[in-house]
C-alpha cells in the first residue's frame, strides 16, 4: 500500500481529534498549533519536520517514523516513544512538556532536551549517551540500566540516578545534582 506524500507544507491549527489525520509521509513540513491529542499516528513518517505549539498528548505513535524532527513548545503527555519505528530515529525538544512519557529502550544518542518538563518519565534501558538535558525537570524520572555515557545533566534538576545501576561514564553533573546521585543512600547533604 502506497501512502501519500506531503512535502514542504504548513499545517496550522488543525484539530485532528475532530478531523481525520491522514496517514502519510511528511517531509520538511511544519505543524503549528495543531491538536493531535489521542490521534492515531500509526505508520506515519515525519522527516525533517517541526512541530510548534502542538498538543500530542496520548497520541498513538506505533510504528511512526521520526527522523530529524523538532518539537518546540509542545504538550506531549503520556507518549510511548518505544513503539515508534527505530529506523533513523532522531528528535530534538525545546520547551516541551513530556511528563509521564516512556522512552523504554529508545536510542536517543545526542538528543537535546532544552527547558523541558520530564516529570515521571521512563528512561529504563534507554541510550542517552551524549544527550543534553538543559534546564530540565526530571522529578520522579526512572533511570535503570540506562546509558548516560557523556550525557550532560549539569543544569537538570530533580533527578535520582543510581550510578551503580546506570552507565554514567564521563557524564557531566553539577554540584547541585550530587543529592540525586546519592539519593538511595538517604544521606543529608547541605550546601
Amino acid at each position: 500500500m502506497t501512502i501519500p506524500l506531503f512535502e514542504e507544507r504548513t499545517f496550522t491549527k488543525e484539530n485532528f481529534p475532530e478531523k481525520a489525520f491522514t496517514q502519510a509521509e511528511y517531509e520538511n513540513c511544519q505543524f503549528v498549533a495543531c491538536n493531535f491529542e489521542n490521534t492515531v499516528l500509526t505508520d506515519s513518517k515525519f522527516i525533517n519536520c517541526v512541530f510548534t505549539g502542538c498538543n500530542l498528548s496520548l497520541a498513538n505513535l506505533e510504528n511512526s517514523m521520526f527522523q530529524d524532527v523538532e518539537f518546540r513548545n509542545c504538550k506531549m503527555l503520556g507518549l510511548l516513544f518505544e513503539t515508534c519505528n527505530p529506523f533513523n530515529f532522531s528528535l530534538h525538544f525545546e520547551h516541551c512538556t513530556l511528563d509521564h512519557s516512556s522512552f523504554f529502550k529508545v536510542h536517543l544518542k545526542k538528543t537535546r532536551f532544552l527547558n523541558c518538563s520530564l516529570v515521571e518519565t521512563d528512561w529504563e534501558q534507554a541510550d542517552l549517551s551524549q544527550a543534553r538535558f538543559e534546564e530540565c525537570d526530571l522529578n520522579g524520572a526512572k533511570f535503570a540500566r540506562t546509558n548516560l555515557n557523556k550525557a550532560d545533566l549539569r543544569t537538570a534538576y530533580g533527578f535520582a540516578i543510581d550510578p551503580e545501576n546506570n552507565n554514567v561514564k564521563k557524564t557531566r553533573f553539577a554540584l547541585h545534582g550530587l543529592p540525586g546521585l546519592l539519593d538511595k543512600y538517604k544521606i543529608d547533604i547541605s550546601y
